[in-house]
């Protein structure tokens, strides 16, 4: 009698678990050839965007067919620099405002005069606009050495040495897979070039920069010499950028998908945005058009991404305050090699 129960509830769990799977093949199906184009550009988008998890496009569509997915989403990068000469920093907090978000932007929390935390829902994802109202004192942050072997160190870390009071994570690196502590594009630091380390000039890239003034400065295509000659003391490699001189980036269709996001913007008034979107290993998060919607709400007249996914940590009084998917929140965010830090 008790064999014949084991034997039941044995078959019971059996055929739960292939339905369950049964269920799962079904859903991955009608994501991938199902009638909603919507849903399987932005799955195949996603999944050629990662790093290391490209096969899941792959194992369902010919590289002829992920080839036209992605050739359908795309933007159209901003090439022009932009121009701060005439913004006069003003952030201090107005008697009228031009609308709803810029008061919400400018009205400062009791007590806080440095920045505060503005909590947003992109789609079913958590982000956080955080406003610094003192832009002068957020300075470019760094792994001790870009070493050759290394693997960089946490925002967490990297902020707690620097002295600062919030930080975001910033450019990229090779990563082999733990990571590195090789930064990807120009580094500079305290009006020097610190990386690459034989800088010749022989390499050009889109540099997200701060001068001296805390002005946000963003240079397309440009050496690291150009970069000091315009006044950036501050700046690192990346993009796309997002908004130039208060124009925003062309995007057709949804050219990387939905991922943890980070980013970087400034106001007319001088108010240096850091932006950050949780997402739960590229399953939610925030498009690249989110990103820029909400800096167009804000009213940021220059913008830029910054590297996301993993990488994307924001920490706020020595805590992580965001929620990086799960493999970088168990090791208190990912390693990484430059951000930017509020540093009083």
């Amino acid at each position: 009698m008790k064999n014949s129960k084991k034997k039941k509830r044995k078959i019971y769990k059996t055929t739960i678990l292939f339905i369950v799977l049964d269920i799962i093949v079904a859903f991955c199906f009608f994501i991938t050839y199902g009638p909603y184009d919507k849903l399987r550009n932005l799955y195949v988008t996603t999944a050629m965007k990662t790093m290391k998890h490209q096969y899941l496009a792959q194992i369902f569509y010919s590289d002829e067919t992920i080839e036209k997915i992605m050739a359908s989403n795309y933007f159209v990068e901003i090439k022009e620099d932009s121009k701060i000469e005439d913004m006069v920093i003003d952030t201090s907090e107005k008697d009228h405002y031009d609308n709803k978000y810029q008061e919400e932007l400018l009205t400062r929390d009791p007590g806080n005069d440095l920045y505060k935390v503005i909590d947003l829902k992109i789609g079913s994802s958590n982000g956080y606009l955080v406003a610094i109202y003192q832009p002068e004192k957020v300075r470019l942050i760094s792994s001790k050495q870009f070493n050759v072997g290394g693997y960089g160190e946490r925002i967490l870390t990297m902020c707690e040495r620097y002295g600062g009071v919030v930080c975001i994570n910033g450019g990229g690196f090779i990563d082999y897979g733990m990571g590195s502590d090789i930064p990807i594009g120009y580094v500079i630091k305290d009006g020097e070039v610190v990386w690459p380390l034989n800088n010749d000039d022989s390499t050009r890239g889109n540099l997200i920069g701060m001068t001296a003034e805390g002005k946000l400065m963003l240079m397309s295509n440009a050496t690291g010499s150009e970069a000091l000659k315009a006044g950036v003391i501050d700046a690192m490699e990346f993009g796309p950028f997002l908004i130039v001189n208060g124009k925003s980036l062309e995007i057709n269709g949804d050219p990387w998908g939905r991922a943890p996001r980070v980013a970087i913007g400034q106001t007319k008034e001088g108010v240096l945005l850091f932006l950050v979107v949780d997402g739960e290993n590229y399953i939610n998060g925030a498009s690249l058009r989110d990103m820029v919607e909400v800096f167009e709400r804000y009213g940021a007249v220059n913008a830029a991404n910054l590297d996301g996914g993993q990488s994307s940590s924001l920490v706020i009084n020595g805590k992580l305050y965001n929620n990086p998917p799960a493999a970088a929140k168990a090791q208190g965010g990912r390693y990484v090699v430059t951000g930017w830090g509020l540093i009083p």
